[in-house]
Parts: C-alpha cells; structure tokens; sequence
C-alpha cells in the first residue's frame, strides 16, 4: 500500500479588519503584484474569514491564518497565533 502524502497547507500573514461575528474574525491580507506590461508595482487586498474558537483576537491584530477544511461557506482558514 502507498503511503499518503500529507498536503502543505498555506500560511499567510494579515491584520484582523473584523471581530463581529461568533468564532470568526476577517483577516486582510496585503500583498503586492507587478503589472505584467508596464512592470510597475500595486498593492492588493484579500480578506480571508477564518476560524477563532476562544474569540481572542480583535481588530488591529497581526495574525498568522493558515488553509483548513471548509467549515462554512466562506470559512476555509483558522487563525494559528498573534505575531509581531
């Protein structure tokens, strides 16, 4: 029998935007892209729901949110831990 490999799940890093729900905060995460033509830098926004059992963390918090199981529609990250 094969073994199963395990998936590398992703991690990224982002501020929390939104603490209003139960158990899930809106993380946003920043990143910049190039333009493919004119090669000139922009920054994008993506904001993540992701998963806070205890309701720990509030707005303004930088978090680590790493790629899960869906638990809701839109739910498909946890966050792992607060980090500077």
């Amino acid at each position: 029998m094969a073994q199963k490999e395990k998936k590398i799940k992703k991690i990224l890093s982002g501020e929390v935007v939104s603490d209003k729900m139960q158990k899930t905060v809106v993380v946003a995460v920043k990143r910049l892209k190039k333009h493919p033509k004119y090669k000139k830098q922009y920054k994008l926004t993506t904001r993540y729901k992701a998963h806070d059992e205890k309701n720990e963390y509030k707005v303004g918090d930088k978090v680590l949110i790493q790629e899960t199981r869906p638990m809701s529609r839109d739910k498909r990250w946890r966050v792992i831990e607060r980090c500077q």
